[in-house]
């Protein structure tokens, strides 16, 4: 008997050949027949596989003949290059991000914007907001009393209970009362920061890194460290290995060990596991922002880093907002050994979160519909991604460069030399369409010709007409000219 999710691992399979070269462009697969007897499954099932990688953009049809490898445009762009040094860039030379941030953010402000791709973030119909809806009116029909009694201190009882089973997913045990429930992952970075750092203190981080981390140390009176990171593996052992040799003042490290945002990495679990390792042995904690872990492409969940600590060195912080209910502003965190402090900060900043949010999500999130919801998002997204790149390929200059992520909302594409991001984004807003400048993922210049890329939405003609927009402004400055008029996205 065939399982509902049989067809996309056998989907699964078969790109995992054609990505390996073990299937070659112009390659024909195996006919459906062969498939069913091959794999045991069902003709629904060997069909399901094959359009799944057809919608993906994997293999074509050919009339009469079957599916063949296509060759996707993706193929023809150069990956992004690992960081040439391991060296971390000295904190004194930075300038602040808040003044950026602000920058930015005004200037979205003051133009309307028809195509978001800068957000990290999936469309408002990637997530489940029937189930949501109803599961909020049930919990207000049966329990009104919600809405004027206190709130339980560290968060529904309930809740925290589903969030310590789901843990045992990412290969964390943990019991519910390890759980403080947050407004969202970036309270939960500022109380860890809060809990093992002071103001002056040395924050190790990624570079790049996600601005809004950037934006918590400033916030909080303290000064970045930024590590050299790979484009595919994450932050650097060594790198970081260096930096706690030759900067005796680094009070914790943050990462993003699976999906980084920007760069989409996933950190290979021996370098989990060292880090893990490396940060006890120096009685630095860590802190890591695991948001993006469920928005994978491989059939299993990334093991959390925090599964190889075994001193409650490493804090965990987790979201909703990227995979389940964006609005609902639910984070939380696993605090370790800092728990006490934790919870003490928690109730002096904003005190407990309410209830209602957290029992409907709590009804959602301990049901079959959530692992059903996310293997739906789970496949947009990657069919999302792979058009965005193809799209990508096809039409921003030659000297552009992306390495393709393994999951996740966002891709980070570096431009020719020379390019201005920051030129490129007000270019693009004035014409209806947002993009992030790679000048807001780091403290210093060394990102300034690089954009991240939202491919969190369906690439409708609209979508697409927007991309390729994109590619001819990034390409008039690349060669150095003024970018001429052409048709908005909102007047296509």
């Amino acid at each position: 008997m065939d399982t509902p999710r049989l067809y996309l691992q056998l989907a699964g399979r078969y790109r995992q050949a054609i990505e390996s070269g073990t299937l070659l462009p112009s390659q024909r697969l195996p006919s459906v027949r062969n498939l069913m007897r091959t794999h045991d499954v069902s003709l629904s099932t060997a069909l399901q596989a094959c359009r799944v990688l057809e919608e993906q953009g994997w293999v074509e049809a050919r009339p009469r003949s079957g599916y063949f490898v296509r060759r996707p445009a993706r193929s023809t762009i150069a990956p992004v290059p690992e960081p040439e040094s391991l060296v971390a860039i000295n904190p004194d030379d930075f300038v602040g991000m808040h003044h950026r941030i602000s920058s930015y953010v005004a200037k979205c402000a003051a133009h309307p914007v028809s195509i978001n791709l800068g957000g990290a973030v999936a469309t408002p119909d990637a997530y489940p907001m029937e189930a949501l809806q109803r599961a909020m009116a049930r919990v207000l029909k049966h329990q009104p009393g919600l809405l004027v009694r206190a709130v339980p201190i560290h968060g529904d009882p309930g809740f925290r209970q589903v969030l310590a089973q789901r843990a045992l997913e990412v290969g964390l045990q943990v019991s519910p009362e390890e759980i403080v429930v947050t407004y969202g992952c970036t309270e939960a970075l500022n109380l860890a920061l809060r809990a093992v750092a002071q103001p002056g203190d040395t924050i190790a981080v990624e570079s790049p890194t996600y601005f809004g981390i950037l934006q918590a140390i400033e916030s909080l009176g303290m000064r970045a460290l930024e590590i050299p990171a790979s484009p595919q593996h994450g932050m650097s052992v060594e790198a970081l290995s260096l930096a706690l040799h030759t900067h005796t003042d680094i009070k914790a490290v943050v990462l993003v060990p699976n999906y980084h945002n920007p760069l989409g990495s996933v950190m290979p679990d021996e370098d989990k596991a060292r880090i893990a390792a490396l940060c006890a042995r120096h009685a630095v904690p860590v802190i890591e922002d695991d948001s993006y872990g469920r928005l994978h492409d491989e059939p299993n969940l990334p093991r959390a880093l925090k599964s190889w600590d075994q001193t409650g060195n490493v804090i965990y912080c987790g979201s909703a907002h990227k995979t389940f209910a964006p609005g609902m502003r639910l984070g939380w965190l696993m605090p370790g050994r800092w728990r006490a402090r934790v919870e003490m900060l928690k109730y002096a900043n904003t005190r407990p979160n309410d209830s209602v949010v957290q029992i409907a999500a709590a009804e959602v999130m301990g049901s079959r519909l959530y692992d059903r919801h996310l293997q739906k998002l789970r496949a947009s997204l990657l069919q999302w991604r792979n058009q965005v790149i193809d799209t990508i390929a096809e039409c921003f200059p030659t000297g552009t460069r992306l390495s393709p992520p393994r999951g996740g909302l966002v891709l980070w594409v570096e431009l020719p030399p020379g390019t201005s991001s920051d030129r490129v984004f007000e270019l693009a807003l004035q014409e209806g369409i947002r993009v992030a400048p790679g000048t807001l993922f780091s403290n210093s210049g060394r990102f300034s010709n690089f954009l991240r890329i939202s491919a969190g939405q369906a690439v409708t003609p609209t979508v697409e007409r927007a991309i390729r927009r994109l590619g001819d402004i990034v390409a008039d400055q690349a060669a150095g000219t003024s970018s001429p008029k052409k048709p908005s996205p909102r007047n296509p």
